[in-house]
């Protein structure tokens, strides 16, 4: 569709940056752009200012129907309820409902053939990052977007038809692929595990979501999977080729760890990739995801050497169990993007046998999610447990209490420098206090973002100065 003069209502400005940057593109293009969002201007400001002087028509903290009804195109913010009741009306007046995603990919020099697209519930940022920094070593004009808080339509005119375009897709985002038939050439899952249950009607539907990244490959295509993780060897089959890769035993073919080895097994011949030691990332879950990128990497025609040297200098991504600072013996961690039981059990995991303690911040708000495994490992792994208030955390608390846990948790707070100034009141030398909630951020903060740097503002403003008991 020629956007220009076209009435184009974008449905939902959201505060991660995307939708400033579709909106901002709209506008690139000549369209007639519309905004609109539940949330006010106050709760959207840095948005709006983002999108200053520009000639957008805003409807805010309401949506009406003749919006949705002038409109030519309606481009969905991927937080958009799929059911929502806006989008089924748009339908029924055949007004055609596009994605961010979508409108890029259908706009690439040669559309899904050009992508190498990352899913999972944990890891697919890290491994997008990793899977990015090798291809750039062999293209420097590799592109890498998507759910990275950068707008995916900004980044088209960066790019031709041999640039790869390495992209992260939450479930919401592949919502776009389904009435256009495409998948990624190269795809991978990372892992699924139960998360979104608030928007998903189970897990076998959150699953099924996932699986759209691979859904209408073609047998030249690659999905990439990980065989350690159960619910993927049970997913429907793919058309493109399966490629495994396992932290956990050797495969016939495909990505693994061989002793203090990472492999690649492809086509009759094994290349030993990188050490395991060599790696900056620490646990297994990162050992993973290295294996994910290195197995898209070789597919894609990465050298052992371009992946070798990008994997040995990866750093981490920030608000991943990114080390903040040390203070008077302890180190605190931020891992706000752990916004779910497992992600935040991959925490501990990583971290509990490095220190002699752990001081864990959780809580927050729900998404429908079972605490009871996280709940079993605290009590096992976790010395002292700071709960932040939100609609999950009464839930968490339960969970910790049917566990034998309830005397590991030595205050609730809805200050978050509060609490944060409690854990380093009971924190010990040699300890860890670890900012891993389990929960979504909203409530007491605008995303999950926000509540990290937050958290690395306070932890960095504080002095070595002991605190008084």
């Amino acid at each position: 569709m020629d956007l220009a003069n076209k009435r184009v209502l974008v449905f939902g400005l959201g505060v991660h940056g995307g939708g400033v940057g579709v909106a901002r593109w709209l506008v690139k293009q000549g369209a007639r752009v519309t905004v609109t969002d539940l949330k006010r201007a106050e709760e959207l400001q840095t948005a709006l200012d983002a999108l200053r002087g520009l000639p957008i028509e805003y409807v805010l903290g309401e949506h009406r129907e003749q919006d949705f009804l002038n409109a030519d195109l309606i481009v969905r913010n991927p937080a958009v309820p799929r059911e929502s009741r806006w989008l089924t009306l748009a339908r029924e007046h055949n007004i055609p409902v596009e994605m961010e995603i979508s409108l890029f990919v259908e706009r690439l020099p040669r559309g899904a053939a050009q992508v190498i697209g990352i899913t999972g519930t944990k890891g697919k940022t890290t491994t997008t990052l990793m899977t990015g920094a090798i291809l750039q070593r062999a293209n420097p004009k590799t592109v890498i977007a998507g759910n990275l808080r950068v707008s995916a339509l900004e980044l088209l005119d960066q790019i031709d038809a041999d640039t790869p375009v390495v992209l992260e897709l939450s479930s919401w985002q592949l919502e776009a692929f389904p009435p256009h038939k495409i998948s990624p050439h190269l795809a991978a899952i990372t892992n699924i595990f139960p998360d979104h249950l608030n928007r998903y009607r189970d897990l076998e539907d959150y699953a099924q979501a996932k699986c759209i990244i691979f859904r209408h490959q073609q047998p030249g295509d690659y999905i990439v999977l990980n065989l350690d993780n159960r619910i993927l060897t049970r997913l429907p089959r793919a058309l493109g080729r399966v490629v495994w890769t396992s932290v956990t035993r050797p495969l016939r073919e495909g990505a693994y760890r061989e002793g203090e080895w990472l492999v690649w097994r492809w086509e009759g011949a094994t290349q030993k990739i990188v050490r395991v030691n060599d790696l900056r990332v620490t646990g297994q879950h990162n050992l993973a995801n290295a294996l994910t990128a290195m197995a898209l990497a070789s597919l894609w025609g990465a050298t052992p050497e371009q992946i070798a040297r990008a994997l040995v200098e990866f750093r981490g991504v920030e608000h991943r169990q990114e080390v903040v600072r040390e203070l008077d013996g302890v180190r605190y961690i931020n891992d706000t993007t752990a916004t779910a039981p497992a992600a935040t059990i991959a925490a501990i995991e990583t971290f509990a046998p490095t220190a002699r303690g752990v001081v864990l911040i959780a809580g927050g708000a729900d998404k429908s999610l079972d605490f009871s495994d996280l709940a079993r490992v605290l009590v096992q792994r976790v010395r002292a447990i700071i709960l932040l208030e939100g609609s999950a955390t009464d839930k968490l608390a339960r969970a910790l209490e049917h566990a034998g846990g309830s005397a590991l948790v030595v205050g609730r707070f809805d200050d978050f420098e509060r609490a944060i100034k409690k854990s380093r009141e009971i924190a010990h030398d040699g300890e860890i206090v670890l900012l891993s909630p389990a929960c979504a951020s909203f409530g007491m903060f605008a995303n999950e973002f926000e509540r990290g740097a937050l958290f690395k503002e306070i932890v960095n403003r504080m002095t070595n100065v002991p605190m008084s008991q």
